[in-house]
């Protein structure tokens, strides 16, 4: 038995995949160019669509990447270009509450840490049904179809109205002499 069979491939791209998506969250965070920070995000959204892989959550994966990596960084994106900044680059400034959230941050990890000691994990995982997707894509598109189709059009109007209040205002030269 060599050394490359006996290294368990899961728990390795578990660790990479975390690794990943620890510093993308990170840099996010640290950039100060705003754009970046959107594709850094992204990149922390498809590490964490690699970590629903690993669980055989192939339903989830997808839809991280189409929603978050995809549409989430899409809109804010689009809404960082409908401000127009003269001075993108340096539009993402520390301000001084960094001891604060240094703060809770410590405080979320500690108490992380106590829940994920006091939980009682399983030995052996629970077998993942075979046919996820098309349970979900049957009860989506049959009984919970209005409340399906109500959440889009109300994201399309929400959609529609950020841009009628980003669009820019002018004034005509007829508005003026009135």
């Amino acid at each position: 038995m060599g050394l490359v069979d006996s290294i368990n491939w899961m728990a390795v791209a578990f660790y990479v995949l975390a690794a990943h998506i620890v510093v993308s969250a990170l840099l996010v965070v640290c950039v100060r160019n705003i754009v970046h920070s959107v594709l850094w995000l992204a990149v922390c959204f498809v590490a964490m669509a690699g970590l629903f892989l690993t669980l055989d959550a192939d339903f989830l994966a997808a839809v991280q990447v189409m929603v978050y990596a995809g549409a989430v960084c899409i809109m804010v994106v689009f809404g960082i270009m409908l401000i127009r900044r003269s001075d993108m680059g340096h539009s993402n400034l520390f301000n001084g509450q960094t001891k604060i959230a240094g703060g809770v941050v410590a405080l979320v990890i500690v108490l992380c840490g106590a829940l994920s000691a006091r939980t009682q994990w399983l030995l052996s995982p629970n077998e993942v049904p075979a046919e996820t997707v098309d349970n979900i894509a049957t009860l989506l598109l049959s009984k919970y179809v209005i409340p399906f189709e109500v959440a889009a059009l109300l994201l399309l109007v929400a959609l529609i109205g950020a841009i009628i209040l980003a669009k820019e205002v002018t004034v005509d030269a007829t508005d003026s002499e009135r």
